[in-house]
């Protein structure tokens, strides 16, 4: 018989190809069933009112300023206030040298007795030539004459008396009172300091309302609509912070929109007040804006996170009872915050995925876990 070692070669090679195409055991077979879960954090789906909120940066500015200037020439004799204090309207600032506006008051005042005396001496000369005139003892040119005088005086008069009001009026300048209440600023000029009438360059010092106070702020053209809209209704409601101080106001109301938009920013400028009692606001303070100009009542809202954008549509990734997922397109109405607001493809109460969309197919299975618990971490394992 003829040894044959290469058939026998080929005979082994045939049944370890055999044994490794044959399933080994009881294994089953690769399926996408097998695959573990994926974890993902997951959110519920919420219906709520949401505001309409329109945010702008602003600045705080006093709701009434004023430069205090003096109205006459003089030397500042007294000042009566001190750097930041409050005035209220009408309480004395300054006083200045009064003694050459009443020297100018006494020359006025003797004027007007001058005037006065001519004018009686014209009156009695116009009434004596009357008679005269009648019986034609003088002639009517004469007679002419003297009432013109008479006139004359008379007119003389009332300059000299104007003149008189008018010297009063300046001495009274001389008492600069403050025109509104308000905090005082810094003082710009000093006892012995001379002052010109409406100079101006020059004023003694800037007085700004502080209670009730403004914020100033500009918003887009696209947003005017809806302002118009709730400045009709009356329900504009307007809130301010300062990040850096830790304040928030949010007892503002809308009291004033421009009446243009700048051509140039495409932005209008509108203002709000605030009452401002404990002086919290200041002037020149920049903070952010918040204006609430509706509220969309019973949205359905998730967090922004949970939205992503495909190729062809905006995609929420939704977990079904049995863990699997359920890829929906949706239609998003606007953000507000950390969440957006869902008009079509999303229900109330569904569960949606927030975070490890990048890992997720349409046959995986999930793992779901809550922020919360996400931010807690795994549970501690047991030290044997």
């Amino acid at each position: 018989m003829t040894f044959r070692p290469f058939a026998h070669l080929s005979a082994v090679a045939a049944l370890l190809s055999a044994a490794a195409c044959k399933p080994a055991g009881n294994a089953p077979a690769a399926s996408a069933s097998a695959m573990p879960p994926v974890p993902v954090q997951v959110a519920v789906a919420e219906q709520r009112d949401v505001p309409r909120i329109i945010e702008a940066v602003g600045s705080v500015q006093p709701l009434r300023g004023v430069a205090v200037k003096s109205q006459v020439d003089g030397v500042i004799a007294r000042i009566h206030f001190n750097e930041g204090d409050h005035v209220n309207a009408g309480d004395p600032l300054v006083t200045l040298d009064r003694r050459p506006l009443e020297n100018s008051l006494r020359i006025a005042r003797a004027e007007l007795a001058n005037a006065r005396a001519e004018a009686s001496r014209a009156e009695a000369d116009r009434g004596r030539y009357e008679g005269l005139s009648r019986q034609e003892a003088v002639s009517r040119e004469q007679f002419a004459l003297l009432s013109t005088r008479y006139e004359t005086t008379r007119a003389q008069v009332q300059a000299r008396e104007a003149a008189v009001a008018n010297a009063e009026l300046l001495l009274g300048y001389a008492e600069i009172r403050a025109p509104i209440a308000g905090r005082t600023g810094q003082r710009l000029l000093h006892e012995g300091a001379l002052v010109k009438a409406n100079d101006a360059a020059q004023s003694i010092v800037t007085l700004n309302q502080l209670a009730p106070i403004a914020a100033a702020f500009a918003v887009p053209e696209r947003a005017l609509a809806e302002i118009r809209a709730a400045l009709a209704r009356k329900d504009a409601a307007v809130s301010v912070t300062d990040r850096v101080a830790g304040v928030t106001r949010a007892d503002g109301r809308l009291s004033f929109l421009d009446n243009t938009v700048d051509p140039s920013t495409g932005m209008i400028t509108l203002k709000a007040v605030f009452a401002n009692d404990d002086l919290a606001l200041w002037p020149g303070q920049f903070v952010h804006v918040q204006v609430r100009v509706g509220v969309d009542a019973g949205a359905v809202v998730v967090p922004t996170t949970a939205v992503q954008v495909g190729q062809n549509a905006t995609q929420v990734f939704v977990v079904k009872a049995d863990k699997t997922l359920d890829i929906r397109s949706v239609k998003t109405l606007r953000a507000a915050g950390d969440f957006t607001l869902i008009a079509e493809g999303v229900k109330a109460g569904e569960t949606v995925v927030t975070d490890g969309h990048l890992r997720l197919t349409p046959a995986a299975r999930v793992e779901a876990r809550t922020l919360a618990a996400a931010a807690a971490g795994p549970a501690p394992r047991a030290v044997k």
